[in-house]
C-alpha cells in the first residue's frame, strides 16, 4: 500500500478513535467517583429525562466526578453519548438545553459498560429514567443483579411508588389519608363502569394511567362521556386506570432526601397557570407559580414534613422522593396525591428548588444523592450472600 493510503488509513483511525466513547470502566490513579448518567428511555417521559440529564451534567462537579452520559432510545438501544461526553469536556456551556438519546444511539453501538462497572471501583450510576422501563423498578432491578451502585430507590420502593393503584393500597394500609377513589384493570371495564364512577366519585373525576408520572395521559373529566373518554385515553398508555374525585384544595409539594434517616425539604406550593397541573404546564409552557416555601403555618408546615417523611417509609422508598398533597384548609386537611422517585431536575423542576430554598445547593443536592447511592449499596452487601 502506498504511503498515501497508509496516511488516510492512519487519519481514518485517529477519527474513529475521536469519535468512539472514552473507557467507562475505572481509571488508574482518578480518584473521582464515575458517574454514570442514564437518560432517555422508552417511556411517554423521554423528552423530559433529556432535558433533565442536561442540566445534571452542568451541575455535577468535574473534579469530584468522571461523568458517562448514557443514553437510552426510545426503541430501546443503549449507548455511551459520546458527543455530550465530548460537549461536557469543553465545559457546561457548551451542553445542549436537552440531549438527543436517539442520535447518540445511531451514533455509537451499544456498549457493555455496566459490566465494566460492576467489577469494581467506585462507580454509580444515577437513572433520570422517568416513567415505565426506568422509574419502575425495572431499570433498578438490573443494577441490583449486576452489583452497581445507584442513586434512588431499589426495586420494591420503585415498583409501588410508580404504580399509583398499588401505591394507594400502601397508603391506605399504613393510615396515610388520601383522596377517595377507584382503580381498575382494562378487563374490568364494562359499558356502565363510567356512570358508576360518576356517580360514587361524584363529577369532576380525574382519570390517570396506573403507571405514568409528568400527568401524561390524566384528564380531567365532567361528564360520564368525558369519563369514557379519559379512561380510553388512560388505557393507551397502562392497562390499569386510577379514578380519582377532584379536590378543591392548596397543591403541596415536599422533597424528601435520605435513607434510614430521611429528612424533609420546606414545603412548596405549586399554583397552576391551567386548570390543572398538567405536562404543558410542568415542562412547556412554564406557566404555574411555584410559592417556595409555601405560604402554611408552622404546625402545618410541621405536618406535611412528618406526613412526606412517613410516605418516604412506607413506600420503602431510599435517597430521594417528591411526595405531592393536596391542602383542604377547611375540610380534611393534608390528603396524599402520590410520591415521585425519580422527580424531575429541570430549572423549573420542584425537587431542586425544594432544596434550595432549604439551604442546599443543586451541586450539593447531587453530592448526597451520590453519597446516600454508595451507603445503601454498602448495607445492601452486608445482608447479601454472594
Amino acid at each position: 500500500m502506498a504511503p498515501a493510503d497508509r496516511s488516510t488509513d492512519a487519519d481514518a483511525d485517529a477519527d474513529a478513535a475521536e469519535r468512539a466513547p472514552q473507557p467507562v470502566g475505572d481509571n488508574v490513579g482518578d480518584a473521582r467517583i464515575h458517574l454514570v448518567v442514564l437518560y432517555g428511555g422508552q417511556s411517554a417521559e423521554h423528552d423530559v429525562s433529556c432535558t433533565t440529564a442536561a442540566h445534571v451534567l452542568r451541575a455535577a462537579d468535574p473534579e469530584k466526578y468522571r461523568i458517562t452520559p448514557v443514553a437510552i432510545s426510545r426503541d430501546g438501544g443503549w449507548a455511551i453519548d459520546a458527543a455530550s461526553q465530548r460537549a461536557l469536556a469543553a465545559g457546561p456551556g457548551a451542553l445542549p438545553g436537552r440531549l438527543d438519546a436517539s442520535a447518540a444511539v445511531e451514533a455509537v453501538s451499544a456498549t457493555p459498560f455496566l459490566a465494566e462497572a460492576s467489577s469494581g471501583g467506585r462507580t454509580v450510576v444515577l437513572p433520570l429514567l422517568h416513567g415505565p422501563m426506568g422509574e419502575d423498578g425495572t431499570v433498578q432491578g438490573m443494577l441490583e443483579l449486576m452489583n452497581v451502585p445507584f442513586v434512588g430507590s431499589g426495586v420494591l420502593g420503585s415498583a409501588v411508588s410508580m404504580d399509583k393503584a398499588m401505591a394507594k393500597q400502601v397508603m391506605a394500609a399504613a393510615g396515610i389519608p388520601q383522596a377517595r377513589y377507584r382503580a381498575f384493570r382494562e378487563s374490568q371495564m364494562t359499558p356502565g363502569l363510567p356512570a358508576q364512577l360518576a356517580e360514587s366519585l361524584r363529577l369532576p373525576v380525574f382519570v390517570k394511567p396506573s403507571n405514568m408520572g409528568s400527568s401524561v395521559g390524566v384528564s380531567k373529566a365532567k361528564s360520564v362521556e368525558q369519563v369514557r373518554d379519559a379512561i380510553n385515553v388512560a388505557l393507551t398508555y397502562d392497562e390499569w386506570v386510577v379514578v380519582e374525585e377532584a379536590i378543591v384544595g392548596r397543591e403541596i409539594e415536599v422533597a424528601v432526601l435520605g435513607n434510614l434517616e430521611p429528612r424533609a425539604s420546606v414545603p412548596g406550593e405549586i399554583v397552576p397557570g391551567a386548570e390543572f397541573y398538567d405536562y404543558a404546564d410542568k415542562y412547556v409552557d412554564d406557566g404555574s407559580q411555584a410559592l417556595i416555601p409555601a405560604p402554611m403555618s408552622a404546625e402545618a408546615t410541621e405536618e406535611v414534613q412528618r406526613m412526606a417523611v412517613d410516605v418516604f417509609r412506607a413506600m420503602r422508598c431510599d435517597g430521594m422522593a417528591r411526595v405531592d398533597f393536596f391542602y383542604e384548609e377547611d375540610g380534611r386537611g393534608l390528603l396524599c396525591n402520590e410520591i415521585n422517585t425519580i422527580p424531575g431536575f429541570t430549572p423549573i423542576s420542584m425537587y431542586p428548588k425544594l432544596w434550595i430554598a432549604s439551604g442546599m445547593t443543586y451541586s450539593e443536592l447531587i453530592d448526597e444523592l451520590v453519597r446516600l447511592a454508595l451507603d445503601r449499596h454498602s448495607r445492601q452487601r452486608r445482608n447479601t450472600t454472594r
